[in-house]
């Protein structure tokens, strides 16, 4: 392939989240196919530099760095890195980038994230490329239920980001009221009492 042919590196971004930004690389027309590069572990967005050069000039590529790794930030410290965090941090780049419908290309472990994405938001993903990576592969009678259950909480979390409403506060007196179907008034006094901690004006 000719040097002309190469999709050169256009600009870098920084998306805010709660925890700080997610950093991220991008090659090529905005107005190409979109590709979304995933790294390994430990690894950084850079580690598609010279892979990015030798691909077709007609997509657009955006390498993220996940977080606590490259030029995102660290997650608050006590919190692990869990697969299923990625995940999210993947639905939160898509939706930043306004895409219906992309690829994603994972290298190791982000080949791992690549595929936890794909099964969870299957109608987003056009074609998924492993590169040295493990498929996901679920039991086909567990997969169904645990794929709702993950989709259903990322966009139930994403959406309650979004909306930036309070959270709404009841009063004892209205916990009691609500409570009492399932548990004894004496029941429900010990549990509202225990460790509450009391706003300074109640709903």
């Amino acid at each position: 392939m000719g040097e002309d042919a190469a999709p050169c590196l256009t600009s870098e971004m920084k998306l805010a989240v709660p925890w700080g930004h997610i950093a991220a690389k991008l090659w090529g027309s905005r107005q190409g196919p979109p590709v979304l590069c995933l790294h390994g572990w430990l690894d950084n967005a850079n580690s598609f530099d010279r892979l990015i050069p030798l691909l077709p000039k007609d997509f657009h590529y955006v390498a993220m760095d996940f977080g606590g790794h490259g030029l995102s930030s660290h997650y608050s410290p006590g919190l692990p890195y869990y697969q299923q965090n990625f995940v999210i941090e993947v639905q939160r780049v898509v939706a930043a980038l306004k895409w219906n419908r992309f690829s994603i290309m994972g290298h190791s472990f982000g080949g791992i994230v690549g595929g936890m994405y794909s099964c969870t938001f299957p109608e987003m993903v056009d074609k998924l490329i492993l590169l040295d990576a493990l498929p996901c592969v679920l039991d086909y009678k567990e997969s169904e239920n645990l794929l709702t259950y993950k989709r259903r909480m990322i966009e139930h979390m994403l959406q309650i980001e979004a909306s930036q409403k309070p959270q709404r506060v009841l009063s004892p007196e209205k916990m009691l009221q609500g409570s009492t179907a399932s548990i004894s008034s004496a029941g429900t006094c010990l549990c509202i009492s225990s460790g509450s901690c009391r706003p300074t004006s109640w709903s």
